[in-house]
């Protein structure tokens, strides 16, 4: 089992949504969620980067490629003074 499936739980818990919950928000079903935290599915690329626009974390934070959970926005996502 990779990094995911405990991020996953991680990020959820720390924000202090349901399965349910994180289901509504994202477009994804609350037994796929339950599926991935127990490692027994993995995230098709939707799920992956609706559940990582959701938390502002990128995909290979998720995927565990990488320990830093920031997201570079593109410059044209600032505000201009």
């Amino acid at each position: 089992m990779g990094e995911f499936p405990e991020r996953l739980r991680r990020l959820r818990e720390r924000n202090r949504l349901s399965r349910y919950r994180l289901s509504e928000l994202c477009g994804i079903s609350s037994d796929q969620i339950r599926r991935y935290e127990l490692g027994n599915r993995k995230p098709g690329t939707d799920a992956l980067e609706a559940i990582a626009d959701y938390f502002e974390v990128s995909t290979d934070y998720l995927l565990g490629r990488t320990d830093y959970p920031c997201v570079v926005k593109p410059l044209s996502s600032h505000k201009k003074n």
